[in-house]
């Protein structure tokens, strides 16, 4: 059954109601709050985090796993988080254009997020979106953001599914993968396994992850080639999600949601003006200045 809150219906047969009520929820428009407070999840749509460096291939990888879930008729929504740029507070990527081949297709629907400033790559308005989709009704919601910063542990507070995307290139900071990613990791995703040293680093992993004594299975892709997605696409259908974590991933994410609330009267632009204006003290302190705010 869809969701219906204050008079708007979300529906995911209707994806103009979908991208209304998201554009509600992101630019806090009158009626936003009320629309949230009244979501209702009828299906438990799994949430699947995809979070990576950037030239991963995490769009590519997308592209080809929509394929293979649209497929069996599933419908599926993409929420593509995009670092925001520190100076115009715009988008900083722009490859959507490698999942164009689903811009148009009936089961698929796409929306890109910037990160709005937030530092680790999720904001709260990617966790609020995101329950907009859960409630619209589609079988599977992808979320994918660029690994900067702490993106992939957030990403683990919002996923039920979470997969990490590397490449042979990062051999070298395989050593340096810090344990709170193995953690949240329900898989690796080695992405264009045809390049040289794509093997070795795929067992480096495995053995990483073994000594762990996590049972993370290690995928080997080539996106680009459309190969080993079938068995992506076969982990997710068979994966089955564990409630043991649930009160503290949504502990977190109240934790962001009551930030974004306490901080909603500061305007970064009106910062920023009020700070060109207070360096030009030869004395500027810059915790003086936050205090007196």
């Amino acid at each position: 059954m869809p969701a219906k809150q204050s008079n708007i219906k979300i529906d995911a047969a209707d994806f103009k109601s979908v991208a209304r009520a998201l554009t509600m929820v992101e630019n806090d428009l009158k009626g936003s709050a009320e629309l949230l407070k009244n979501l209702h999840f009828a299906k438990n749509a799994p949430v699947i985090g995809i979070t990576g460096p950037p030239g991963a291939g995490k769009s590519t990888l997308v592209n080809d796993l929509l394929t293979r879930l649209t497929d069996k008729g599933n419908k599926v929504a993409v929420l593509a988080i995009d670092p925001t740029s520190p100076f115009n507070f715009g988008s900083l990527l722009g490859d959507r254009i490698r999942m164009a081949q689903h811009f148009n297709h009936p089961y698929v629907f796409i929306r890109s997020l910037a990160t709005r400033g937030s530092l680790g790559g999720l904001s709260a308005k990617t966790i609020e979106m995101t329950d907009v989709l859960r409630a619209a009704g589609f079988d599977y919601i992808v979320v994918e953001t660029v690994g900067v910063g702490q993106s992939e542990i957030e990403i683990a507070g919002l996923a039920d599914i979470t997969f990490v995307v590397l490449v042979p290139e990062g051999g070298d900071e395989i050593q340096s993968i810090k344990s709170g990613l193995m953690e949240i990791a329900d898989a690796f995703i080695v992405n264009k396994a045809d390049r040289e040293g794509a093997d070795i680093f795929a067992n480096n992993l495995k053995k990483m992850v073994q000594q762990k004594g996590a049972e993370i299975p290690v995928f080997k892709t080539i996106a680009s080639g459309n190969r080993g997605i079938d068995e992506i696409a076969a982990f997710i259908a068979s994966a089955k999600i564990s409630n043991t974590h649930k009160g503290l991933l949504l502990a977190e994410k109240a934790w962001k949601l009551i930030g974004q609330r306490r901080m909603a009267d500061v305007s970064k632009t009106d910062l920023q003006n009020r700070i060109n204006e207070a360096i030009a003290d030869p004395d500027f302190n810059l915790y003086a200045f936050v205090e007196k705010l």
